[in-house]
């Protein structure tokens, strides 16, 4: 018996008063009610992030799988168990809020031309049909009825399926550029110096996790057989959409940037000069990305690595060195038959460059075979840069990073298609070099005379390095050749390039080492520069008399 009652009530004669017992009905043996409980290895894994997310007074959302939990909490470290959140898939698949950096499309004259209508394989449809599906069902997409709309294409993945793509080549045309700038990746590598530690943070399908400016989600309108539909989060391949997401996280992360995080697009790298703080820097990107609704992808991240490759490159302690995957795949690429199969080996190649030296030079001869109205014959000139610039890569250099009290060498080599520089620092190892610099000369430069071209090199090579030389505190060695700078020094009048060549170089603090030509001869620091070229309005004879000849006067250059 589980409990009894009764019940009292009237009628117009007598009072009757019930008792009664209450019991609970069995079951026919035959019958087996089920118990729905998760597996036993998953509930101390989810009850422990139940807790911990509820400690910090976030909502879970009930719908994520608890496979996927389990798969987070092995893949993140435990410190960081209580940003669960910021791994969920399902939070990320949802429509994200409105932010004061969402993509902004304006056209500049006409509207383009409505897209046609591709013709699709039964393949191509089934995935159609269920990619709407499902990002109407996310809330990125919604019918639409706009006058402006883009076809829809499908290319094939690298494992298995099909790729969705919308074409807005024409869209693109006629929409007005963002300026805003993508930092280059050799500005971001330079801020890894004393870091030991390393984590990289990869977001989940980045440009969705930013919304389109509201009012021009029409202008995003795609035409499929099945009807148009307009995007409510950014697309791929739509234009100014690196520079949306680029302002997007840089506002994000602008107390974090250069300190202990460095962000290109969608790719987060927090690194530390101990664990401890490291800890503490990662933990406080997570709380960043969760408070603005960004979302990572567990299995794409690395945690507390003393090397981690990044953007192509393995970032470590002590220096950076190419992926060898990168290596390995322009050693495999096959010998360009025309033009377009070039310009991809050399766009690839030029990714690269970073770490051969004399990189222009080595490819003089297949940059000749891109010049307009001129046949392509891959000659035997041709075939040994390819191979030469192949075996660059096998042999290429290890990258130090700078280190503004070590002291640094700059090395220049000019020849009649090309600049070279090499810059190097000395620590207790010996030399090592800290960057590879080239440059293909412009069609009137490799007519100048070979002093100034000489110079040309030295000035050229310190404007790419200047934000690494001006932050020496001591002067920085230039190895130059003795016949050009004394050509230079003793020329009775400077011609206008050579003068404002002269005035940057007043800028900087170094001294010239002369060598002759490959032959290097003792070293023999004969002028400092910031001497020879003092702040204007200085005397330059009676502040440095013996670099110079008697050519400029007090008042005015001697005829």
């Amino acid at each position: 018996m589980i409990s009894s009652a009764s019940h009292d009530f009237s009628t117009a004669v007598n009072s009757v008063s019930l008792v009664g017992e209450i019991k609970k009905p069995s079951l026919p043996s035959s019958v087996h009610i089920p118990s729905i409980i998760p597996s036993q290895s998953l509930l101390p894994l989810r009850d422990e992030v139940f807790k911990e997310i509820k400690d910090v007074g976030e909502d879970w959302d009930e719908e994520e799988e608890p496979e996927e939990i389990e798969t987070v909490l092995k893949l993140v470290p435990s410190a960081y168990h209580q940003y669960f959140d910021v791994f969920s898939k399902v939070k990320a698949d949802k429509l994200p809020p409105h932010h004061t950096c969402d993509h902004h499309i304006q056209f500049e004259g006409l509207l383009p031309p409505v897209g046609v209508i591709y013709p699709l394989s039964n393949q191509e449809s089934e995935t159609l049909r269920a990619d709407i599906s499902e990002n109407v069902e996310k809330g990125f997409i919604r019918p639409s009825s706009s006058s402006s709309v883009a076809p829809v294409l499908f290319v094939k993945k690298k494992d298995v399926g099909l790729c969705f793509c919308v074409v807005y080549r024409k869209p693109n045309d006629v929409t007005r550029k963002n300026r805003y700038p993508v930092p280059p990746m050799n500005q971001l590598l330079t801020v890894f110096n004393g870091s030991t530690i390393f984590s990289k943070i990869y977001l989940c399908g980045a440009y969705n996790l930013l919304r389109i400016k509201e009012g021009d989600e029409h202008l995003t309108a795609f035409r499929t057989k099945y009807g148009s539909y307009e995007y409510w989060v950014m697309p791929f391949a739509i234009t100014n959409a690196p520079a949306s997401f680029q302002n997007l996280v840089n506002d994000i992360f602008a107390d974090f940037l250069d300190i202990f995080v460095v962000v290109s697009l969608d790719d987060i790298m927090v690194f530390s000069s101990s664990e401890e703080e490291h800890v503490k820097h990662v933990a406080s990107v997570l709380q960043r990305l969760r408070v603005n609704n960004l979302f990572a992808k567990a299995s794409k991240c690395v945690f507390h690595a003393s090397s981690v490759e990044y953007l192509g490159y393995v970032v470590s302690s002590d220096n950076l060195k190419m992926d060898s995957s990168k290596v390995q795949q322009i050693l495999n690429w096959p010998q360009p038959n025309n033009i377009k199969a070039l310009q991809s080996f050399l766009g690839f190649a030029n990714f690269c460059q970073l770490f051969i030296k004399n990189y222009f030079k080595k490819i003089t001869a297949l940059t000749s075979l891109l010049k307009k109205d001129s046949p392509f014959i891959f000659n035997e000139e041709a075939l040994s840069q390819c191979q030469i610039l192949k075996e660059a890569l096998t042999t290429t250099h290890i990258l130090f990073y700078f280190n503004p009290s070590l002291p640094t060498i700059g090395e220049t080599d000019a020849s009649y298609y090309a600049l070279g520089a090499v810059m190097s620092q000395v620590n207790d190892s010996g030399k090592h070099p800290i960057a590879f610099d080239s440059h293909k000369l412009l069609p009137t430069e490799p007519n100048y005379e070979i002093h100034d071209k000489e110079l040309l090199g030295i000035v050229w090579a310190l404007k790419r390095w200047r934000a690494f030389l001006l932050s020496l505190s001591n002067p920085f060695e230039v190895l130059g050749d003795h016949s050009s700078l004394q050509y230079f020094m003793s020329s009775k009048v400077l011609t206008c390039f050579q003068a404002h060549w002269a005035d940057f170089l007043s800028e900087f603090h170094f001294i010239v080492t002369y060598h002759k030509g490959r032959l290097a001869t003792l070293p023999d620091a004969l002028l400092r520069w910031d001497n020879m070229y003092p702040e204007r309005g200085v005397d330059l004879i009676s502040k440095n008399p013996q670099n110079f000849h008697q050519v400029i006067k007090k008042d005015g250059i001697q005829e």
